[in-house]
């Protein structure tokens, strides 16, 4: 069956057509397209085309789709039981080794989504100090739990909401949300607020509003103020996490958070969350203390297995330079491209992790994103999946280059946007 037949079908028996809102291409038009297999940075979808694909499942495949080494780990999990509601072996070994690959991480504890990871990280930073308030940033996604859909970016601001229905405004009205890299605002907070600031949460790198690097100290003065007010200090990570290098962003930028949350390629595809962090802390969780954390697949068996063989083959392979040449040639290339056309646009780069961003100027926050040409950014998106390229389809969302990817492979995409560009053109006027 074709994409168009498979979604009308979908429409009568799940909301909206979709498991998850983004995927209902409402932030560009049109159709969803159905995938039917994955190898390597290549996708064919159930209408026979084959796509390059620069989305990599929203981040998770850094390795590429169905890489030999972890579908072999999955099928011989898989073959020895998929789930059993016990310990296993594997979670005992995948938890020494993220512990061992992020040493601020003295203890884990593994879930079965990001979502889990951060709303866990914020129950035991409140089971800990004993406050209720939390810091978050504005166009920061943290997953969908209530006290977090507040001022929340991604899905929801591609759905034009500024929060979810269903929402109570108890939980909204805990949630202190400056703009990213605001540091005087969060000062300003701590000041008159900081004996009931519990936590400070944030994406090291923020992906959801586009891609907008911490400004130079930023990361650093939250480090402060929460040491100032008591507070924990939260580094969100399900996409940073081993995506610039062999452990966490936090590493690089030389900020220790007390707690850490983990997901997408710690699963290697596969569904998985973590949070870890300094050992007082992490004891507060039960069994060993008040604050209650569970789940029936907590350390699956088959999604730790993909995790772990992911992990081991980033720290044999050292993809990570690659991965950066190259997508800073995708960068440049795009930026050389549009001011050669005369197209307001540009294109944010860090690591492995890209944005073209349809406006002329630098996004530092969510409010700069929200002056960026959607009309324009939706005709790129058309343009560029035309011409077999496949982006995230959003512009508040970033494009990932893997592991997979080769200069061939950026060349394609490169020549693709020149075409595509032009018809950007008149869509940006």
């Amino acid at each position: 069956m074709t994409s168009r037949e498979l979604f009308e079908r979908a429409t009568r028996v799940i909301p909206g057509g979709v498991n998850s809102p983004v995927r209902a291409f409402n932030g560009v038009g049109g159709d969803p397209v159905y995938m039917v297999s994955g190898k390597g940075a290549r996708m064919k979808t159930a209408d026979g085309a084959t796509l390059l694909d620069f989305c990599g499942s929203w981040g998770p495949l850094i390795l590429g789709h169905a890489r030999a080494e972890v579908v072999e780990a999955i099928c011989t999990a898989a073959a020895e039981g998929t789930s059993f509601g016990t310990n296993t072996p594997r979670e005992v070994e995948f938890a020494e080794l993220l512990c061992e690959m992020i040493p601020s991480m003295k203890m884990v504890r593994l879930m079965s989504s990001g979502t889990e990871a951060t709303m866990t990280a914020l129950r035991l930073a409140r089971g800990y100090t004993g406050r209720r308030k939390i810091i978050k940033f504005d166009g920061c996604y943290h997953g969908h739990a209530d006290y977090l859909l507040v001022a929340a970016g991604s899905g929801l601001l591609t759905g034009g909401l500024s929060a979810s229905a269903g929402v109570s405004p108890a939980a909204a009205a805990e949630m202190l949300v400056p703009a990213y890299n605001d540091l005087d605002a969060v000062n300003e907070l701590v000041r008159t607020q900081g004996g009931d600031i519990a936590a400070i949460i944030v994406e090291p790198v923020a992906a959801n509003m586009g891609l907008v690097p911490p400004a130079p100290g930023f990361l650093k003065g939250l480090r402060e103020a929460a040491d100032r007010c008591g507070a924990l200090l939260i580094f969100d990570e399900v996409i940073t996490g081993f995506r610039m290098g062999p452990g966490s962003y936090g590493m690089l930028a030389g900020v220790t958070p007390d707690l850490t949350c983990l997901g997408k390629i710690v699963g290697g595809g596969l569904p998985i969350g973590a949070v870890g962090g300094r050992a007082d802390v992490m004891s507060k969780l039960a069994p060993l203390g008040p604050v209650y954390q569970a789940g029936t697949l907590s350390g699956n068996p088959v999604a730790v297995a993909s995790g772990m063989a992911t992990l081991k083959l980033l720290r044999q392979e050292n993809p990570y330079p690659e991965m950066e040449r190259r997508c800073k040639m995708l960068a440049e290339g795009v930026n050389a491209l549009a001011k050669g056309q005369g197209v307001p646009m540009h294109c944010a780069r860090l690591g492995s992790l890209f944005t073209p961003y349809f406006c002329a100027n630098t996004v530092s926050n969510l409010a700069d994103a929200k002056h960026c040409n959607t009309k324009a950014h939706a005709a790129f998106f058309h343009a560029m999946l035309d011409r077999g390229i496949y982006l995230p389809p959003s512009q508040f969302e970033v494009g990932f280059v893997s592991a997979a990817h080769a200069d061939t492979d950026i060349d394609q995409f490169l020549q693709a946007a020149a075409a595509s560009c032009k018809l950007d053109a008149v869509a940006c006027v």
